[in-house]
Parts: structure tokens; C-alpha cells; sequence
């Protein structure tokens, strides 16, 4: 990985509207932790929308603003992290279009969700090379910030091998500059003589002795070097680790865990299930959805004992309550000593009180809606200054700089 990356994490969205409180449990609780620990770049995918939805564009700028109310109001904070639009960045495009002049199409086919999409939107035409090569953009996103780590679930972990596959490509056929070895060789002294002996001490240690912590040992010597360029320092890693000079790090998948927030039936929270509870929804539409979901069948009547296990109502429980209330939602469901109201009502309370600070800060955004503008220009010019640098770069490396 190149020096540098690991501090970097790329994370995106499609703008597919507001979002529900399955999105914050699964990946918004997360960003708003990363942003204290790395420099995060999170970006509207609108290009990636247009993948499955290419007929309906029309919601597509009203959707994207909605997302990042979204993300403010749960406390992304622009100060902190990047916030921007993928289609306001071309760069993301002009990389895609270089990487796929080096991509096989069958990398492409075996992306698993590649199958699974067509098989689950079969009412839509994804005969398009845009849903063929959406994988590659993807690719084309996270390396063009050189992101080291990037947020996913287990399904989209093929995703990540594939843009790691295409920048090792990349790095095999571009990195290796002419004079590669000597640019190297000349780039340790610039290091200073007692450093550059050890430079090349730690590299007889990893390329021969094959010692994985001398790896890290050269990676955290090199970060330390101040009298070298950016350039020098991707060259004497590459060189280090046995390559080229690092031109497109290989990210990682950071795994996060599985969104344990259900829907109102027990099943997955999804707006396909249309079992959602919105992020900032009104609190009277809360209370009627949860006061009319799904209990255990066995309690018709309110005397009729039940089982917690067999109730959507108990995984809210399991968010929601403490060991106290769970006690009590066990004993008294079991005996009918509590009625299905009763029991729903920690749950309501709790979700309200999560979504009270979501609903206020999104109200005071809404209200400045130029604010929320402002925030994505800056985002975007951020973004697009690093995007810039990584694009003149792989130019360079390719060949297609002309002055």
C-alpha cells in the first residue's frame, strides 16, 4: 500500500431519497466514528444511480441534496470529512475511461452482484455497458483519492479485489518508469548516508529474509523522511517492497458489521420491503407504524401468553432496551402479564429520542438550504484538487502528458 493511503478512507451513497434508520445503523454510525480516526472522503454516487436508473434522472438532484441533509443531521461534519458529488468530480470519469483500456471484460462478468442484479431487476434493461462496467467505476472512485481503506459489507467485498486487481495491473505495467531502479537507488541518498544504509539494510531484510515486519518497519522509516518528495517516497516503497513505484495503492476492504436494525416485519429494513422507519421522520408517523407492527401470532387476545423470540417488536428490544426492560419484555410477554401496546412503548420512546437531535439539526439545514450548498461546493473543490493529482500522475505514467 502507498505511504499515505492507510490514513485515507473513501466511503460513497446512491441518491435514492431520504434515508431510514437502517442506513444509520449500518453505515452512518460508522462514518461518523471514522471521521475522528482517518481523512474521509464521502461522496453521492450520482453517476452510479444512473447505472439501474438511467429512465429517471429527474429525482436524482433533489435525492442527493436530501442524502447529505441526511448525513449532516447524524453528524457528518464537513469539518472533518469531504463531502461531495461524484459527477462533479470528472476525474472519477477520465480514470475509469484510462482503466478500462487495461481491464479484461471477464473481471467485469464475475463480479458476483454483476448476476445477482440482473436477476433481481429483471423488469429493467441492464444489457448497457454502464451496469457491465459500474464494478470499474467503483474501482475508478477509490483510486483516484488512493484510499487505503474503504467501508463495506461482506457482499461487496469482491468489489474491493477488483480494484485491487486493477491497480496492481496498473502499477505492473505503468510503474516501472525508465531508470526505475537507479531513480531509487538515488532517491535513498537523497536520505542522507547513515539513513540510506538502512533504507537498504531493511530492504535485504524483507526481499530476501522475507520478514513481514521489516516491511512495516520501512513503511513507518519512509513516512518519517521529511527531506524527500512525495514522488522519492513512492519510488523507494515500490522499490522496497520489490515493484515499481506505487502509482495507484491497492485499497482494503474495511469490513463493518451487518446492520442488526430490522424493518417493521422482522425482515431486513429496506424501502423494496416498504418497512422503513425514515431517518427524521414525523414522531406521529413513528408511533402508528410501530404501534401497528406485527406481534407474535400467537397473542390474539390479551391474555394469551407469547414467545419474544417469534415478535419482530423483540430485535427493536435488542437495540433499544437495556438488560432491565429485556427482562421485562421476557417475563411479562411469556405470562400475558404485559399487553402488545405495552410492550412496543420503550421501543417507541427510544427510537423517538435517537431521531429528536436527527430531525433538529436537518430542520436547521433545511431552512439554510445555501449552507448545505456551500458545504458541497467546498467538498467538491477538496475533492477535486486531490482527484487532479492522482489524474496527472497516471497521464504521466501513461504516457499521455504532451508539452
Amino acid at each position: 500500500m502507498s505511504l499515505g493511503a492507510e490514513k485515507r478512507v473513501l466511503s460513497g451513497m446512491r441518491p435514492t431519497g431520504s434515508l431510514h434508520l437502517g442506513h444509520y445503523h449500518g453505515v452512518l454510525k460508522n462514518w461518523v466514528q471514522l471521521q475522528h480516526e482517518f481523512e474521509c472522503f464521502f461522496f453521492v454516487a450520482d453517476w452510479h444511480a444512473l447505472t439501474t436508473s438511467y429512465e429517471e434522472t429527474s429525482i436524482i438532484p433533489t435525492a442527493a441534496f436530501d442524502i447529505v441533509v441526511d448525513w449532516l443531521s447524524v453528524g457528518v461534519n464537513p469539518g472533518e470529512a469531504t463531502i461531495f458529488i461524484q459527477s462533479r468530480v470528472p476525474e472519477h470519469a477520465e480514470l475509469h475511461l484510462l482503466l478500462s483500456m487495461i481491464t479484461p471484460i471477464s473481471w467485469l462478468e464475475r463480479v458476483p452482484s454483476y448476476k445477482d442484479q440482473q436477476e433481481k431487476l429483471r423488469e429493467k434493461d441492464l444489457s448497457t455497458y454502464g451496469f457491465l462496467g459500474y464494478p470499474l467505476l467503483q474501482a475508478a472512485d477509490i483510486l483516484i483519492y488512493r484510499a487505503g481503506s474503504v467501508p463495506v459489507g461482506e457482499d461487496q467485498v469482491a468489489h474491493i479485489e477488483l480494484s485491487r486487481e486493477v491497480a496492481r495491473r496498473f502499477n505492473f505495467l505503468y510503474g516501472r518508469e525508465p531508470g526505475f531502479e537507479e531513480k531509487a537507488e538515488a532517491a535513498a541518498h537523497k536520505m542522507g548516508k547513515r539513513n540510506a544504509k538502512l533504507y537498504f539494510e531493511i530492504r535485504k531484510r524483507y526481499q530476501e529474509e522475507g520478514d513481514p515486519e521489516a516491511l512495516q518497519r520501512g513503511r513507518a522509516f519512509l513516512e518519517a523522511q521529511q527531506n524527500i518528495s512525495i514522488g522519492d517516497r513512492e519510488r523507494l516503497f515500490g522499490y522496497l517492497e520489490g515493484g515499481g513505484k506505487v502509482i495507484l495503492p491497492e485499497p482494503r476492504a474495511l469490513l463493518t458489521p451487518a446492520s442488526k436494525m430490522p424493518g417493521l416485519d422482522g425482515e431486513k429494513m429496506s424501502k423494496s420491503y416498504n418497512n422503513t422507519i425514515g431517518l427524521r421522520e414525523a414522531p406521529d408517523s413513528v408511533r402508528t407504524k410501530l404501534r401497528t407492527m406485527p406481534t407474535d401470532p400467537a397473542r390474539v387476545r390479551r391474555n394469551d401468553p407469547g414467545d419474544p423470540e417469534k415478535c419482530p417488536v423483540w430485535q427493536l428490544h435488542q437495540i433499544y432496551s437495556g438488560v432491565d426492560v429485556k427482562q421485562w419484555v421476557q417475563e411479562g410477554c411469556r405470562t400475558a402479564g404485559i399487553g402488545c401496546l405495552e410492550c412496543k412503548q420503550p421501543v417507541i420512546d427510544a427510537v423517538l429520542k435517537e431521531q429528536e437531535p436527527f430531525r433538529e439539526r436537518s430542520q436547521e439545514f433545511l431552512a439554510d438550504p445555501d449552507s448545505v450548498r456551500a458545504i458541497i461546493d467546498e467538498g467538491c473543490e477538496k475533492a477535486r484538487d486531490v482527484a487532479r493529482d492522482t489524474l496527472e500522475d497516471v497521464r504521466q505514467a501513461m504516457g499521455l502528458q504532451y508539452r
